[in-house]
């Protein structure tokens, strides 16, 4: 038996759609994995109601498939689905790392992104790396084709996690087709800022990169109340803020010192909108680590 915690992770970030994410130190997925004849998952914790036990149709199937592993997956869900946390990324990564630990297949971290990364595919329709990257290697990842480069940074975080479902597939559908070349050479000098600022650990830097003028525009039209949230935060001393991942959960940047006002003003400004909401106090976290 092998158990593995695996963050929630944060993607996108604003200017880096499809190609950046961050672990978050909290919250998190744990899995533990036990041989079987063949793969089984139950499955707990927040939302569980809404996933899916069978293998052909949970991330953690392809992963077990893939590796050639069967088992009797638990996975305890510290991730809400539809959240826009990786909440399927956090999973599928702690599978990978435990049903590899669990019949000594010796892949490396590197080389479980592409593994984890089709599981993802189950639940978004493609097998993107941008989240499963961070929750297996931590810190900020860079995923493209042909590798992960992965960056240690310390930035102070704070979500905002409203009561609202947006799925992986809806936020995707509300994708512009195609952008202006002054917004694309705008959104490359943003993701250049934001990299060098977590290259430096530069909270100033990393909020300015997070702006997007290209494809936040038009995930926030399906978060209630995002524009009123936005401003709050800002006002309260957050340093950038844009949706996280798919959203519908809000991420902010902040100097330190500062997470405890943003998240106040931040659930504030939902309830002002009408929306129950949570709120994490995070920051760059580690990948899955086994228990």
């Amino acid at each position: 038996m092998v158990t593995v915690r695996a963050p929630a992770t944060s993607a996108n970030l604003g200017s880096g759609f499809d190609v950046f994410g961050v672990a978050l130190s909290k919250p998190a997925d744990v899995v533990t994995v036990e041989k079987a004849p063949e793969t089984s998952i139950e499955v707990l914790g927040a939302g569980h109601q809404y996933i899916p036990e069978d293998p052909d149709k949970n991330t953690v199937g392809a992963v077990a498939e893939s590796l050639d592993a069967p088992a009797h997956i638990r996975i305890n869900k510290g991730v809400r689905p539809a959240s826009g946390l990786g909440s399927s990324a956090a999973s599928a990564a702690a599978a990978a790392v435990a049903l590899d630990e669990l019949y000594d297949r010796g892949h490396s971290r590197e080389e479980l992104v592409p593994i984890a990364a089709e599981g993802e595919a189950i639940v978004s329709g493609d097998a993107h790396e941008d989240n499963v990257a961070p929750a297996l290697l931590g810190g900020f990842t860079i995923a493209r084709n042909g590798g992960v480069t992965c960056v240690d940074a310390a930035i102070p975080l704070v979500v905002c996690l409203p009561d609202i479902v947006v799925s992986t597939r809806d936020a995707r559908a509300v994708v512009p087709d195609g952008a202006r070349m002054n917004e694309v050479v705008e959104t490359v000098g943003n993701a250049a800022t934001l990299t060098a600022g977590m290259h430096r650990d530069d909270p100033e830097l990393v909020g300015d990169g997070l702006y997007d003028s290209i494809v936040t525009p038009a995930r926030a039209e399906l978060i209630d109340g995002y524009e009123g949230v936005r401003q709050a935060a800002f006002d309260a001393g957050a340093t950038g803020v844009t949706i996280s991942g798919a959203g519908p959960g809000v991420l902010a940047t902040c100097k330190p010192g500062a997470r405890q006002n943003v998240g106040v003003a931040m659930l504030d400004a939902f309830e002002v909108a009408g929306v129950d909401a949570r709120v994490y106090q995070t920051e760059i976290g580690d990948g899955a680590r086994v228990l």
